[in-house]
């Protein structure tokens, strides 16, 4: 390895200054071999940073050498090892480039022409027409938590505020909650899973839907903290999932029924195209 190390010194400095050329003798000048393969100081330039010391340029070269060195060793055990059909990548080289090339075309075209504008009527006539696809999974509740330091302030008017309909009242709350609270969601509009719930506040039960159907109000204390739940609405699992829930994914079921009609209008007409202009035939 020292004389290695002396070598690629010398290559460094030789090729620095252009002195190498490849040979048209196979190996003749090459700074390594393994098996049939060569490696030529021309492989190497630009490997080392302008300015590197002596120490680092040597470690990097070293390192690129044995790294080659893995790569070529393994390659020629593959080439040992595999049989003739699985050692033939032109076939599936061909076949990777073809599909690349497809699905760049295919990406730029729906960019160009993909109509993305889905108004709220094509979405309530999915979810009606395919409601049977939409059974939940998870229960789901409509909710407003808020986690507090039992040391905050107007702790009794807070919990007044958190189970009234009252818009004041749930103004009074926000701005309560911006300035105390350590956690909490106020939209009691939108579907959250019961067990993102779970996550933020410490409710231990053994039944999840029993437990939705026998709580609505709920607090809970630590030692520092103290829970504030209200849960507006809930649906359990198994049953039809709401719209509002589903409305982003149905966007997205819609959206991606517009890419595959898009790609298959523009394979037929490619294909009525080259028909027409007897770019396609049988023999």
């Amino acid at each position: 390895m020292k004389q290695i190390s002396l070598f690629i010194l010398l290559i460094l400095q030789l090729s620095a200054c252009s002195y190498f050329k490849r040979d048209s003798t196979e190996g003749k000048d090459a700074v390594a071999r393994a098996y049939d393969y060569f490696l030529y100081p021309e492989d190497l330039q630009g490997l080392v940073p302008v300015g590197a010391s002596r120490e680092d340029s040597v470690a990097i070269i070293k390192n690129y050498i044995d790294n080659w060195f893995r790569q070529k060793v393994v390659l020629r055990k593959a080439e040992r090892n595999l049989d003739d059909e699985k050692k033939d990548v032109e076939k599936k080289l061909e076949e990777y480039r073809n599909s690349l090339l497809t699905y760049a075309y295919e990406t730029e075209l729906v960019r160009q022409k993909l109509d993305t504008v889905i108004n709220e009527e094509e979405i309530a006539q999915f979810y009606k027409n395919n409601q049977d696809n939409f059974e939940l999974k998870d229960n789901i509740i409509k909710v407003i938590y808020l986690r507090l330091n039992k040391k905050s302030p107007k702790l009794n008017k807070v919990k007044d505020w958190y189970k009234s309909n009252v818009k004041k009242d749930r103004q009074l709350l926000e701005d309560y909650c911006r300035q105390y609270a350590l956690n909490y969601f106020l939209d009691d509009n939108t579907w959250l899973l019961f067990d993102d719930l779970l996550k933020e506040i410490p409710i231990k039960t053994y039944d999840k839907e029993q437990f939705l159907q026998n709580n609505r109000i709920v607090e809970i204390e630590d030692s520092s903290t103290i829970y504030l739940v209200n849960i507006k609405g809930f649906m359990v699992k198994n049953s039809i999932s709401p719209l509002s829930f589903e409305r982003n994914n149905i966007k997205t079921i819609i959206t991606n029924q517009r890419k595959l009609k898009l790609i298959e209008q523009m394979e037929k007409q490619a294909y009525e195209d080259a028909k027409k202009g007897n770019d396609v035939e049988v023999y």
